[in-house]
C-alpha cells in the first residue's frame, strides 16, 4: 500500500510514516464522520489493539465484512471499568456486534501456568498489563446486552472458540460450561471466521432473526429443536460435573467431530436448554485464502497508538503466513480444534504479492522474519486420495505412524523459499515459526520426494536459519511422547546429526533451540530427571522452560481434569500439585550450583544413583555447570502458550 504524502501522522518509535486514518476501519466516531457514516452496519469489540493486519483477527474479519459491502467499525480494548463510554461512543450497529477477546485466551494472556498474573501484555501499545478483562468475551458481550438489549452479539476469537462445549477451566480449577452459557452472546462463531460472519450478515441484512439462523456452519447457538438421527449428543454438562470420565468420553467425539471433512451436528444439554454446535466448513481452498489475505490491510498498527510499541506486532511486521491448519495432532495444542487439521493454502502468487508489500515496507531492512504457519513446513500439504481423507477421523496425520495416503512432498515449498530469495530487495528469509523435522524426515513416496525432501532439511539449516532453529521434541521419554502424539526422541537425535553435519560442512556455527514441557500427564520425576541426563549427553543447557499449561479443547487437558485418556480410558498419571510440579521442573536446572542438592536428594528417594552418576560424575565439582569443559546457550521457551494460540 502507498503512503500517502499528505500524512503527516509519523509513529516516533517505529520511525515510521503511517497512513492517514481513512485507510483504517474507524475506531471513532470523529472517524466515522469523516468517512461520512451516520452508523456503522457492524462494531468489533476487540481485547487487542487494532493492527491492520492479517495476523490479527479483528481486523481479517473487519476486512472481510468491509469487502462484502458492509460498514464496519472496530473499538479495540475498551474500558470496562468506567462509565462505559468505549461501548456507548459509536452508538449502535444496524446488524450486529461482533465481540473477541483477541488472539490468544485472555487467561493463557494474563497468567503463568503457576497461575501467576504476568506482567505484560503483547497485544497491548507498550505492553502494558491489564487493558483486557479476565474472559472478555463474557465482560464485553453482558455490557453490550444491558446497554443494546435489542441489538444481536456475536462472540468469535480463540477464547469463544475453545470454550464453545463444556470444558475444563484450569484457573478456576473447575469444569465449565459452554461458554454461551456464561456469557450474554446470542451465537458463537468458533474457528477461522470469514466465511460464517459473512454469511450471517447477509442474512440477518435479509431481515432474518438471530434465533432463526441454525444451519451456518461453525456456529454454536441454544436451540429448541430436536436432534436429528446422525447428531452426536454428549453427555450432559451436569453429569460430567458427577462423573469425570463422562467429560473424558466427550472430548473423543469433540476432537474427532473438528478433524473431519464433513463433521456431524453436536449437541449438548446445560440445565434445561441444549446447545447446538453445528460443524466446521470444509477447508478453504487457495483461491478462499487469497481473497483473505489479499485485502487491503495497511500492515501497520493504527495511528492512536503512534508512539508506542506492541510487541506482537514486532513479530510479525516482516513475516508471512502461508497457511493455515495443522495435522500434527499434538495433545496438548489447540490449533487443531481452531483452525482444522486440513492444511489450507495461499497461491504461491499470493504470497508473492504480501513479500513484495513488506519488501516496500520503509524500516525493511532486507530480511523476511518468517515464512511460515502454524507448523512452518506444512505449505500444500494433504492427502493423496482426498476420498480418502473425507472419511478419516484421524486427529494426527503423523501419530503413531505418518499416514500412508499423506503427501509429504517439500517441492511447492521450497519453490516459495527460491522465487522469495531471487527477489533483489530481500538479503535472506528466515523461518522463525515451528518445524516438524519427523515430516521431512517421514518416508517419501517416491525417491524424487525423497530427495527434496533431504534438500528441504539442508537448506532450511544452511539458509534459512538466524543462528538458531526451533525445534519440538517436547520430552525424551517414549511413553510421555506417545501421550504427546509425538515421534520418538530417536528422531530428533537423528534431525539433530543432520543439523550438526550440515552445520560442519557449511562452516556455520548455528544452534539448535529444543522445545521441552515438564508435568505433561503421563510424565513423572523419573522421565524428567533422564530427560536431564540425555540433554545433558546432547549439551543442551535449558534456561527457560514450560511447565505443561492445560488450556481448553487438548486431549491432554481432558487427562489432567478427568485422569482418564478419552480414547482408551486409560487411567493416567498427571502431575497436578505445586510440589510435584516443582519437583519436575527442578530436573531443567541440574547445571545450576544451587539445583545440586536437591536434585541429588530427588533422586536418592527415587532410588537410581545411575543418574546421580551421569549428573555429576566428579564429586569435587560443585558447580555442575559444565560440560565438556563449557557452558551450552541452548534453550527452550518460556513463551509456548503464545505460539499455541496464535
Amino acid at each position: 500500500m502507498k503512503i500517502s504524502k499528505e500524512s503527516k501522522n509519523i509513529n516516533k518509535d517505529y520511525h515510521l510514516p503511517l497512513p492517514p486514518k481513512s485507510s483504517y476501519l474507524p475506531t471513532s466516531k470523529d472517524e466515522m464522520d469523516d468517512l461520512g457514516w451516520d452508523m456503522a452496519d457492524i462494531i468489533i469489540f476487540s481485547g487487542d489493539a487494532y493492527v491492520d493486519h492479517p495476523s490479527f483477527g479483528a481486523a481479517v474479519i473487519g476486512r472481510v465484512l468491509q469487502k462484502a459491502g458492509y460498514k464496519v467499525a472496530i473499538v479495540p480494548q475498551p474500558n470496562w471499568r468506567d462509565d462505559l463510554r468505549d461501548f456507548k461512543k459509536l452508538g449502535k450497529p444496524r446488524l450486529f456486534f461482533g465481540v473477541s477477546a483477541g488472539a490468544m485466551d485472555s487467561m493463557v494472556n494474563h497468567y503463568t501456568a503457576n497461575r501467576r498474573m504476568r506482567h505484560d501484555d503483547a497485544y497491548t501499545p507498550g505492553g502494558r498489563h491489564g487493558m483486557r478483562p479476565d474472559y472478555p468475551t463474557i465482560v464485553y458481550s453482558g455490557i453490550l446486552k444491558d446497554l443494546y438489549p435489542d441489538v444481536p452479539v456475536i462472540a468469535g476469537g480463540i477464547e469463544a472458540s475453545l470454550r464453545r462445549v463444556s470444558h475444563y477451566d484450569y484457573w478456576l480449577d473447575r469444569l465449565r460450561p459452554s461458554i454461551l452459557a456464561d456469557c450474554s452472546a446470542d451465537m458463537i462463531i468458533y474457528g477461522m471466521g470469514e466465511r460464517p460472519i459473512v454469511e450471517l450478515a447477509k442474512r440477518i441484512e435479509q431481515g432474518e432473526s438471530i434465533t432463526g439462523i441454525k444451519d451456518i456452519p461453525q456456529t454454536v447457538f441454544f436451540s429448541e429443536d430436536t436432534p436429528a438421527k446422525n447428531d452426536i449428543v454428549l453427555n450432559s454438562y451436569e453429569d460430567c460435573l458427577k462423573n469425570k470420565k463422562l467429560q473424558s468420553l466427550n472430548f473423543r467425539h469433540i476432537e474427532e467431530e473438528s478433524n473431519k471433512y464433513h463433521g456431524n451436528v453436536i449437541w449438548q444439554k446445560i440445565g434445561n436448554r441444549m446447545i447446538r454446535i453445528n460443524p466446521m466448513y470444509p477447508p478453504m481452498t487457495p483461491q478462499e485464502m487469497d481473497a483473505s489475505f489479499d485485502l487491503p490491510y495497511t500492515r501497520m498498527p493504527h495511528p492512536r497508538y503512534r508512539g508506542k510499541h506492541i510487541p506482537a506486532y514486532d513479530m510479525i511486521r516482516h513475516s508471512v503466513n502461508m497457511h493455515r491448519g495443522c495435522f500434527g495432532g499434538c495433545a496438548f495444542c489447540t490449533i487443531s480444534a481452531h483452525q482444522g487439521k486440513f492444511i489450507a493454502s495461499r497461491s504461491k502468487d499470493s504470497i508473492m504479492r504480501e513479500v513484495r508489500q513488506v519488501c516496500g515496507m520503509p524500516d525493511f531492512k532486507g530480511y523476511i522474519s518468517d515464512l511460515g504457519g502454524p507448523s512452518a513446513n506444512m505449505y500444500a500439504m494433504g492427502g493423496i486420495n482426498k476420498d480418502i481423507c473425507k472419511k478419516c477421523v484421524r486427529p494426527s496425520c503423523l501419530h503413531p505412524k505418518p499416514c500412508p495416503n499423506l503427501n509429504n512432498d517439500h517441492s511447492p515449498l521450497l519453490d516459495i523459499y527460491h522465487s522469495v530469495d531471487s527477489l533483489p530487495e530481500v538479503k535472506k528469509s528466515f523461518i522463525g515459526s515451528g518445524v516438524r523435522y519427523d515430516l521431512s524426515m517421514a518416508p517419501a513416496k517416491t525417491p524424487e520426494i525423497a530427495s527434496v525432501n533431504r534438500r528441504y532439511m539442508t537448506e532450511l539449516i544452511a539458509e534459512h536459519v538466524s543462528g538458531r532453529l526451533k525445534v519440538a521434541p517436547e520430552h525424551t521419554s517414549d511413553d510421555v511422547l506417545a501421550i504427546m502424539r509425538k515421534p520418538s526422541f530417536e528422531m530428533f537425535r537423528r534431525f539433530k546429526t543432520i543439523f550438526d553435519n550440515t552445520n560442519k560442512k557449511q562452516g556455520l556455527r548455528q544452534q539448535l533451540i529444543p522445545y521441552f514441557i515438564s508435568s505433561h500427564p503421563g510424565c513423572r520425576e523419573v522421565d524428567m530427571a533422564e530427560l536431564a541426563c540425555i540433554t545433558k549427553e546432547l549439551d543442551f543447557h535449558l534456561e527457560q522452560v514450560q511447565d505443561f499449561t492445560p488450556t481448553p479443547m487438548t486431549v491432554a487437558t481432558e487427562i489432567y481434569y478427568s485422569g482418564y485418556h478419552p480414547y482408551t480410558g486409560e487411567k493416567i498419571f498427571t502431575a497436578r500439585t505445586e510440589r510435584e510440579k516443582l519437583a519436575q521442573r527442578q530436573f531443567f536446572f541440574w547445571y545450576k550450583p544451587e539445583s545440586r542438592r536437591q536434585i541429588i536428594d530427588s533422586l536418592r528417594k527415587l532410588h537410581r544413583p545411575d543418574l546421580i552418576e551421569k549428573l555429576y560424575p566428579n564429586p569435587g565439582n560443585r558447580s555442575g555447570g559444565h560440560v565438556n569443559g563449557r557452558r551450552s546457550n541452548n534453550r527452550t521457551t518460556s513463551d509456548r502458550s503464545n505460539r499455541k494460540n496464535r
